[in-house]
């Protein structure tokens, strides 16, 4: 298969963009810098998403089977910021965290149906969506919530012509975007909160995208999967 991953430099990404290449598929990444491997793209740029679309595409070939919407920021504003900061801090999460993704989600239901339909897509979202955050990170649970949101209305909206959506929802990994977080609330107690007995590895949450953007059942489209070590149940 031929697939796009956001946000494929570090953590959940790169995982899933290693496990994905390791496995035989072709993989685009992503990152906002980019690499001689990575395509560079700043999603929080409103044109940004065509244009890694288009690249995505002009490297695999014209075809893409499968999106893999990664790429997100976990940034703190205190509730009692400016108004300007406040306005700032949800207006950059919510464009990097939902309205890419969604735009390049649009981009791939229009490319599935142009060669007559079939296509999956698969959207990183976050224990957060479900159970809240910190008082410091509104803006990032809103953002997930919406995510699962979008990814149910594409399910329902699409199977019909073989488009499938899904989307997985970590609760605390090891990665770059957690440690500084992880070290600041401490580990201990954030440990003592999860019945696993630790935090879910970047490597389990690669397989749960591995499988639903490759294996998962048609039957399946609409599902949240939780890599969360039981630290929220529903």
């Amino acid at each position: 298969m031929n697939i796009l991953v956001t946000g494929a430099s570090r953590g959940i990404g790169a995982a899933a963009y290693d496990l994905l290449k390791s496995t035989g598929h072709n993989v685009a990444g992503h990152s906002t810098r980019g690499s001689e491997e990575l395509i560079a793209g700043d999603l929080a740029e409103p044109g940004a998403p065509r244009s890694l679309w288009e690249a995505a595409l002009d490297r695999l070939g014209g075809r893409i089977d499968a999106l893999v919407n990664n790429a997100g920021i976990y940034e703190a504003v205190a509730d009692d910021s400016s108004d300007a900061e406040w306005h700032a801090a949800w207006a950059r999460m919510l464009t990097i965290n939902l309205q890419a993704p969604a735009d390049l989600s649009r981009l791939a239901i229009g490319h599935f149906r142009e060669r007559g339909g079939g296509g999956r897509i698969v959207n990183v979202a976050s224990r957060a969506a479900y159970r809240g955050d910190s008082p410091q990170h509104w803006h990032y649970a809103a953002s997930k919530a919406a995510i699962i949101g979008m990814t149910k209305t594409v399910a329902r909206g699409y199977a019909a012509e073989g488009i499938l959506a899904f989307a997985v929802a970590p609760g605390f990994t090891v990665s770059e975007m957690t440690d500084e977080y992880l070290a600041g609330r401490g580990g201990a107690a954030i440990v003592a909160d999860i019945p696993l007995g630790r935090v879910a590895t970047t490597d389990e949450v690669a397989e749960a995208i591995r499988w639903l953007a490759i294996d998962a059942p048609a039957s399946a489209t609409g599902t949240v999967v939780d890599v969360n070590g039981a630290s929220y149940v529903r």
